[in-house]
């Protein structure tokens, strides 16, 4: 859907960005980093809203860099959501929208009434936009910005504000947008879920440079390995088919390779492809198959490598169950005392309560 490429240099103050990409942004790709890291400068840097030297290029079309004058931000073909969502106060919701589609690019691209059927916007038409929550407002955003038509989308920690439930709402909308409109997203956030529950690929970026990019699965199992994350947040995103519900006791089945788990109901219907997210720390490992423990999801699964943390108490064990990646965050004593090692056939137990669910 699209290719990016940029190289870039900025200071400011003690602040130095200096970050090289090139490749794919099909569907959403997350730009993702600690806090200071450069996320938002880089966001910008793109947009044409921060003066950076360098390149950068989309779909082949030079909006800056080789000896040529940049392409102002008004002229590059991006749609830009801000964490504040920066509405026009005085127009009504109604009117913002007006307002970009009167504004739109030459090119094919939704209409005001196909975007408001898509962010459920009818209700809030008429309203001011200094009455509208912050999740409102957001949806709001996002549908100016795709109102004029842009080639790409750049988002700037568009939900940083919003309680979980608000952005439990809008995360699914903004993960449909490159396939309902065409549009590829560049999602800033330091949030690991939202990550795991929108992202495609992923960019890691760390004081200022780009620490790695790939597919977001394999990249999320490295996010403590150098490329921005914590050993606290460290874990892996499995696949799954849903099989069924047990409405009497609201859990919804899954297969993972041949192995079963469950979790609490969810609207998906049977046959359907989930993503789950599993942290390192919600893991503990058995060497005979536990009995009698109130966590049901229980996987046979084999240790490919152990790294211990070297002056602390912890190991990070990789485990293969069939062709998918799990991880545990064990104790080095208990490493020992289980006489855990590479190749063992073990039994890997899994908190129900710590999916983050996304359907595929």
């Amino acid at each position: 859907m699209g290719a990016l490429s940029f190289d870039l240099l900025l200071s400011r103050g003690d602040f130095h960005l200096k970050a090289a990409f090139e490749g794919a942004v099909d569907g959403v790709t997350a730009l993702f980093g600690p806090s200071g890291a450069g996320k938002s400068t880089l966001l910008r840097a793109i947009a044409g809203l921060e003066a950076a030297e360098g390149p950068v290029r989309f779909d082949g079309a030079l909006w800056q860099g080789a000896g040529q004058k940049a392409l102002p931000a008004h002229k590059r073909p991006v749609g830009f959501v801000f964490q504040n969502a920066a509405l026009f106060a005085h127009l009504d919701v109604a009117g913002n929208l007006q307002y970009a589609a009167r504004r739109a690019a030459p090119r094919a691209g939704p209409d005001v009434a196909e975007v408001v059927a898509a962010l459920e916007l009818a209700p809030l038409m008429p309203r001011a936009v200094g009455g509208l929550s912050g999740g409102e407002r957001q949806r709001v955003a996002l549908a100016r910005a795709l109102l004029t038509r842009p080639a790409l989308m750049l988002m700037d920690e568009p939900l940083s504000g919003l309680d979980m439930k608000r952005k439990a709402a809008i995360l699914p909308l903004i993960a449909e947008v490159p396939r309902r409109f065409g549009v590829p997203v560049l999602y800033v956030t330091h949030a690991i879920d939202e990550v795991t529950r929108i992202a495609d690929r992923l960019i890691a970026l760390r004081d200022g440079q780009i620490a790695g990019s790939g597919p977001m699965a394999e990249m999320v199992a490295q996010l403590d390995l150098g490329l921005g994350g914590s050993r606290f947040e460290a874990g892996v995103v499995l696949r799954a088919t849903v099989t069924g519900t047990d409405a009497g006791y609201q859990l919804t089945r899954l297969d993972l390779d041949g192995q079963t788990l469950v979790m609490p109901a969810a609207p998906v219907e049977a046959g359907a492809e989930v993503q789950l997210r599993v942290r390192a720390r919600d893991v503990m490992v058995a060497t005979v198959r536990p009995e009698g423990l109130s966590a049901q999801n229980i996987l046979t699964a084999t240790i490919e490598r152990i790294e211990p943390e070297e002056s602390r108490a912890f190991a990070e064990v990789f485990l293969r169950v069939a062709e998918q990646p799990l991880r545990a965050r064990l104790t080095r004593a208990a490493v020992d005392q289980l006489a855990l090692a590479p190749g063992r056939e073990v039994f890997a137990v899994l908190k129900a309560i710590s999916f983050d669910r996304r359907v595929l």
